[in-house]
């Protein structure tokens, strides 16, 4: 049993780096083509629905990998035991906080699944004036704003346990060095983010 679930959590990290990680920086750059206007965000979106069997691309690349990650996470989540003993004062919040973002993204995606994919599949269009209707509520938007940054810490830090899990940061000085590197990054993909939302709003 444990055998099978080190496996198991094996595929989870591997999951939320590729596909899921990589289609989060995906989605939010392609969200920031709305800083550039509605014509921009409209064009690139236009473009994303002429390429074939992409419900078919969608679901394999996206919605099943999400959805494992999303569920295996929470069964990770409320298993999880305390890593005191492990890592430093800062790891244990950011081991905290992995989980905090884990359990609220998957309500934030399935929402923002809804207000989007789901409503296309009934007719509506998504495009810029769908989002901006959506974010036109403050509490939409600020909803919507700490989903961005649950998602960018999540991924971020999700990079470094990756590598640690995965043997490719074995060292504390080079743990060390990707937990700066992971923070780095944490803030340009937050300000792609919002950055993005804002121009819808």
């Amino acid at each position: 049993m444990a055998k099978n679930e080190f496996y198991w959590r094996r595929l989870h990290s591997l999951l939320g780096v590729i596909p899921v990680g990589l289609f989060l920086i995906f989605h939010l750059l392609a969200n920031f083509t709305a800083t550039r206007g509605e014509e921009a965000y409209n064009n690139f979106v236009a473009g994303m629905d002429k390429i074939p069997l992409l419900i078919v691309i969608e679901w394999i690349v996206i919605y099943i990998p999400i959805l494992f990650h999303g569920l295996y996470g929470i069964y990770i989540a409320f298993t999880a035991t305390p890593n005191n003993k492990r890592f430093s004062t800062f790891r244990n919040w950011m081991f905290l906080l992995q989980r905090i973002t884990g359990v609220f993204l998957v309500i934030f995606i399935a929402w923002h699944i809804f207000q989007t994919r789901i409503q296309k599949a009934l007719g509506a269009e998504v495009n810029f004036n769908m989002m901006e209707e959506i974010v036109a509520n403050p509490w939409m938007l600020g909803f919507y704003i700490v989903g961005i940054l649950a998602a960018t810490l999540h991924l971020s830090n999700g990079l470094w346990a990756f590598c640690v899990s995965w043997g490719i940061t074995q060292s504390p000085h080079s743990q060390k060095v990707f937990t700066w590197l992971s923070m780095i990054f944490f803030v340009i993909i937050s300000i792609i983010g919002i950055s993005a939302i804002l121009a819808f709003a």
